[in-house]
């Protein structure tokens, strides 16, 4: 068969592998060309690009960038002619596998967060898995978090699959933002806090960003600012109930309260005296000691002034003879004495209190003795009054004596008790009426016998008792 000469007629590309070109195969082109005489002059194209020459076109390691519509141009002496395009589809795991972050900016506490899994594939990739750290979280393109919490805080990453492989993202932080919580006080040392003691106060929160701006609190009022809080030489004064506040640009938070109890010696001590401090002689007075102190002193001694051992202990004495006294308060922190009180002590001999009761006993009986006789006398009758007239006349200018023997200084220094009664005349009465008359004498003499030691020497002793009334003439 004989051809004319003209340029080709027909001109085609076979791809060789046929099928699913993946990233990485080896690729061959031919350009196929119906023409009188054959083409020797070949041409390829991609897209309006030449990219080579030759009837074969070999791509050895194909990739995604090969991928395109491409074409040949064969030609002969005649004139030239394009094949139709053909393309080159390769395939690819993901790659370039990325976290998109809906939110921008800060993320609060609170907040809803979502992350979307960008990633470049052929075929699309259809698996997607999400890790916070090395922990699967979550699956799908979108992760969706509500209300994200500090405990949301970390490092995220997806994994992209489809049938040629898996690709996993970088990793993205997702930094939560929140008030201070958690807010507490760190008292530095441990145990007992003793006036003079330094002790520092460290404000400690959870707060993200971290809490810059601390305010310190005694009761209710503000005492300092910063997250330290120091007192030098701290003293009872400081003693009470302390919190901090810690603040951010999210919000504030106060910490419990923590006390601060400081202890010190006895100090103020003083001697409290039941009265006025004098007494008689065998009475007490009470002293009681009083300090202040934490803890409260529960060890207390006496001295007596210008003495050195301690002659009593407990927080109440009872003094019993004069002098001046003082106490001593201990605690475990040290002691501390007060200033010393007067005691005065009246001394009364024990003999004279004896005889003046008794005094006051026997003069109570005496009178109730007179009465008894002067009822008595009012039944005598007038006939027996006449017979002793004569006798009682010689006798009208004496005293009856109850003792025979005068008093002696003794008996007097022993608190003999005398009452001397003496009648009133009454004149121009008859004798009848003389029953009437009062007694004349009486004397009463008490003796305390101290040689005698028994329970009459109180009781009052009577001798004879006389009644005298005057005769007619001397009336």
């Amino acid at each position: 068969m004989k051809f004319k000469n003209d340029p080709p007629k027909s001109v085609s590309v076979s791809i060789s592998p046929s099928g699913v070109i993946v990233e990485g195969d080896s690729v061959t082109l031919n350009c196929i060309s119906d023409s009188n005489p054959p083409a020797l002059n070949f041409s390829w194209f991609k897209g309006g690009t030449i990219v080579g020459s030759g009837r074969i076109y070999n791509i050895s390691k194909i990739s995604s960038n090969d991928s395109g519509e491409y074409k040949c141009k064969s030609i002969n002496e005649h004139g030239g002619k394009y094949s139709d395009n053909v393309t080159l589809n390769v395939m690819y795991p993901p790659r370039n596998v990325s976290v998109l972050i809906s939110a921008s900016g800060v993320i609060v506490e609170g907040d809803s967060v979502t992350l979307n899994c960008i990633s470049d594939s052929n075929p699309p990739a259809l698996n997607f898995t999400w890790f916070k750290g090395g922990t699967i979280v979550g699956s799908g393109r979108i992760y969706n978090i509500s209300k994200i919490s500090s405990d949301d805080s970390g490092e995220y990453k997806c994994k992209s699959i489809n049938r040629h492989g898996g690709k996993y993202s970088r990793n993205v932080t997702l930094n939560v933002m929140y008030p201070p919580r958690s807010v507490s006080v760190l008292i530095s040392g441990s145990g007992v806090i003793v006036e003079g003691d330094s002790v520092t106060l460290n404000c400690i929160s959870d707060s993200n960003p971290p809490a810059l701006n601390f305010s310190w609190f005694k009761g209710g009022t503000i005492v300092g600012s910063g997250r330290i809080f120091s007192i030098s030489k701290i003293s009872s004064d400081d003693s009470g109930e302390y919190k901090c506040k810690s603040i951010n640009e999210h919000g504030e938070k106060y910490s419990d309260t923590v006390t601060l109890n400081v202890m010190y010696p006895p100090r103020n001590v003083s001697v409290l005296m039941s009265g006025s401090g004098v007494i008689v002689e065998g009475d007490s007075v009470t002293l009681n000691c009083i300090s202040d102190s934490n803890p409260p002193a529960l060890n207390f001694s006496w001295f007596k002034e210008n003495e050195t051992s301690a002659v009593g202990s407990g927080q109440s004495f009872s003094a019993l003879q004069s002098g001046r006294f003082y106490c001593q308060a201990h605690n475990q922190h040290g002691s501390q004495r007060s200033d010393a009180v007067t005691v005065t002590v009246h001394h009364v001999a024990g003999g004279n209190v004896i005889v003046i009761t008794a005094a006051f006993g026997g003069l109570f009986f005496i009178i109730i003795f007179i009465l008894f006789i002067m009822k008595k006398q009012r039944n005598v009758k007038a006939e027996d009054l006449t017979v002793k007239e004569n006798d009682l006349y010689s006798d009208a200018s004496r005293r009856v004596s109850v003792h025979d023997k005068p008093l002696s200084d003794p008996d007097l220094a022993n608190g003999a008790l005398y009452a001397s009664v003496k009648p009133k005349k009454i004149r121009g009465k008859p004798p009848e009426s003389r029953d009437t008359e009062e007694i004349q004498y009486a004397t009463v003499q008490h003796h305390k016998k101290t040689e005698m030691k028994r329970a009459e020497e109180n009781e009052c002793q009577y001798d004879d008792i006389r009644v005298h009334q005057p005769d007619a003439a001397v009336r």
